[in-house]
């Protein structure tokens, strides 16, 4: 029987690190096969992807991926929670997965593993510290990293796990393997010398991070040293057409007129929001004239930038709490991106293993037979985030792309 490793990812873009995880991960498990379920055109933090799905896709598969499957943009730009959540019902849906594999700052299984009971049974201790902590004022991630230290009253074995942006990921990993009551097997890859938010290269590696403060820059040949040959390519390929775009700024102009347009009621509406900061954000619109500007206002000890970028990412995207709501209880059909000779043979297994799935090869004829409204409205949601990812284009801002682009064969 073939060892089937699952792996969920931004690639954005994928790097030499990403290599070592991906060589790693399948030594460690000796997978026959790699899935990725990979966030589309926007991100986790709230910021638009450096480039668009399908070419991160091609990077994936010619560097060691077989099969891309795509975590719809309702899970993709929502909180670790729900995005970990998203995924892991994707890769338990297709009932062939044996592992998966998540990068962190630390790779002790145990310590992640009792931080993630802590968070999945809320005991009645930690809960009331969790409340003690947020009347504090401060952000609800500080608020539960202070929280689970003192309810488990262990400094010196927590202390740095739950500060850094990977183990924080991998917790919610574990969780979501424990509430869906999985049967995938977890395991953990230590980064390579450099962490998520550092823009140094230590040898050949660097953080995507770092790569798009490179790009920023124009020093591309310290991005070579970085990036496999391949995605090098690729990447340069996109930059040459215009098709990339760094953070969220550049659709700053429609997210104020939005935030104008809008009514505090209808503000209220999106995820994140609430504590009176609808009233923030209509406020910092009125007198801002940049997402910088606008940013810097609403920020603070509680409310942080990642937050509030993501709610300006849900305004723009028109994703409202009822649509996270109703993330939270369905499973999301299987989008695929991208697929290798390996990847075909896999989507054989995953038909035969799971004849109910929802799989989408074609958009369009998903479209016209999905008797499913809870679905349809999600694929909805990525047809749309990719019409307004292409408004940042340098030059060719083509609508429809999910209709008109081909799944990447290798």
């Amino acid at each position: 029987m073939s060892e089937i490793l699952g792996i969920v990812t931004e690639y954005n873009p994928f790097h030499n690190g990403h290599l070592y995880h991906l060589a790693e991960s399948k030594r460690k498990t000796h997978a026959d096969f790699v899935i990725c379920v990979m966030s589309g055109n926007f991100v986790q933090r709230g910021n638009p992807s450096l480039i668009n799905k399908w070419t991160k896709t091609e990077m994936a598969l010619l560097n060691g991926v077989d099969l891309v499957i795509e975590l719809p943009t309702v899970y993709a730009t929502s909180s670790a929670e729900n995005f970990a959540e998203g995924a892991i019902k994707i890769l338990n849906s297709l009932k062939i997965v044996n592992h998966i594999s998540f990068g962190c700052e630390s790779c002790d299984i145990d310590a992640l593993n009792k931080l993630a009971n802590v968070l999945y049974e809320e005991p009645k201790e930690y809960t009331a510290l969790l409340s003690h902590e947020l009347k504090k004022g401060h952000s609800f991630p500080k608020a539960r990293e202070n929280a689970v230290l003192m309810y488990l009253n262990d400094l010196s074995s927590f202390s740095n796990i739950l500060s850094k942006p990977n183990n924080i990921l991998a917790i919610e990993y574990l969780k979501a393997l424990r509430k869906t009551k999985s049967k995938i097997k977890p395991m953990a890859v230590k980064r390579q010398k450099v962490y998520y938010h550092e823009r140094c290269i230590v040898d050949e590696y660097a953080s995507s991070t770092g790569i798009r403060d490179m790009m920023r820059h124009n020093e591309f040949k310290d991005i070579r040293r970085v990036m496999p040959s391949s995605a090098y390519g690729l990447l340069r390929e996109e930059y040459k057409k215009g098709n990339y775009m760094f953070d969220l700024s550049k659709f700053e102009h429609e997210i104020i007129y939005l935030l104008r347009r809008m009514t505090i009621e209808e503000i209220k509406k999106y995820p994140d929001v609430g504590e009176g900061l609808e009233n923030l954000l209509k406020s910092a619109a009125n007198e801002s004239n940049t997402l910088y500007d606008l940013i810097n206002i609403v920020k603070s000890k509680r409310y942080t930038q990642t937050r509030i970028q993501r709610i300006l990412l849900h305004i723009l995207l028109g994703i409202q709490e009822k649509d996270m709501q109703v993330a939270k209880k369905i499973t999301p059909y299987i989008r695929v991106l991208g697929f290798n000779d390996n990847g075909r043979m896999l989507l054989s297994q995953i038909t035969k293993a799971n004849p109910k799935l929802s799989m989408i090869t074609s958009v369009k004829k998903y479209m016209d037979q999905c008797n499913n409204k809870q679905l349809k409205n999600m694929l909805e949601k990525d047809i749309f985030a990719t019409n307004i990812y292409t408004l940042g284009y340098e030059y060719d801002s083509w609508a429809n792309l999910d209709y008109t682009q081909k799944i990447v064969t290798i």
